[in-house]
């Protein structure tokens, strides 16, 4: 059996009895809940859960599981005249989902931001066509279910189709990973950052953490080099982890903004309260 960690909702390589810890949940970056190590799987996922799909903006459909599970990410359906992608990953798969992923178009690729959403990533990629799931190499250590679906890439940036560009800025992991989407926005250009950039709550702003469970933040110069990554690209909108948490106007400043914020407020500068913000 393919067990599942309920904590971080990513499954491990097939197994008789449940593996007796999960790496991912033991790092700091994440935890292990008071409860202990927990494990699932698919199919009994499948009878307490379902996949909601909803629409996100143009060309952009959210793909998350209700009730809430693990971390509680959504997956992204991203459709362009180059190929489609599947931004992310959930833990649940059912073929209810993978027949309306299929009814968009399918996907060419699915490329994840980090390893706390490599989530069912295999089973997603098998039922979709086994389609090439695209991580970055400095995260190799971190995949629990080893596929020759994975393809890992290196370096800064990575073009998937014409328009479509992975984008290594660090950070939450040494890989961690946005997508640019040059068609975004009405041509304007957008990210799909999951948490790597944080959207906000008052989805006006962004942050920036090493673990946002253990409330451990990044340094200062880790948030100039994930701004340094995305600046070359033109962008006007962030699509975040969750539905609804976007940025949908003027994203650029934004993360400039944010990041000006962010850095006064882990050192001893002063806040940037007199500059106008987004």
């Amino acid at each position: 059996m393919k067990f599942i960690c309920v904590g971080c909702g990513v499954q491990h390589a097939e197994s008789a009895v449940p593996p007796g810890r999960c790496a991912i949940c033991e790092d700091q970056r994440q935890y292990v809940g008071p409860g202990g190590q927990r494990w699932t799987a698919l199919k009994e996922l499948q009878a307490t859960h379902k996949n909601q799909l909803d629409v996100e903006g143009p060309e952009l459909i959210s793909i998350s599981t209700e009730p809430k599970f693990a971390i509680g990410q959504r997956a992204l359906h991203l459709r362009t005249a180059a190929g489609n992608i599947l931004w992310d990953c959930i833990s649940l798969i059912d073929d209810r989902s993978v027949g309306a992923v299929q009814a968009l178009g399918g996907v060419s690729a699915i490329a994840i931001s980090h390893p706390h959403y490599y989530s069912s990533m295999v089973e997603w990629s098998r039922a979709l066509g086994d389609v090439p799931i695209y991580l970055h190499a400095a995260d190799g250590e971190w995949v629990m279910r080893p596929h020759p679906a994975i393809v890992f890439w290196q370096g800064d940036n990575h073009q998937l189709a014409p328009g479509l560009t992975l984008i290594r800025c660090g950070g939450h992991f040494p890989g961690g990973t946005v997508l640019h989407w040059a068609g975004g926005a009405g041509g304007k250009g957008a990210l799909l950052t999951g948490d790597v950039i944080q959207v906000g709550q008052d989805r006006k702003t962004v942050s920036f953490m090493y673990s946002y469970p253990n409330y451990i933040p990044v340094s200062a110069r880790t948030v100039r080099e994930i701004v340094a990554a995305v600046e070359p690209f033109e962008f006007d909108h962030i699509y975040g982890a969750w539905f609804g948490q976007n940025i949908l106007s003027n994203a650029k400043q934004a993360l400039r903004y944010s990041a000006d914020r962010y850095i006064a407020a882990i050192t001893d500068a002063d806040q940037p309260e007199a500059r106008v913000s987004p």
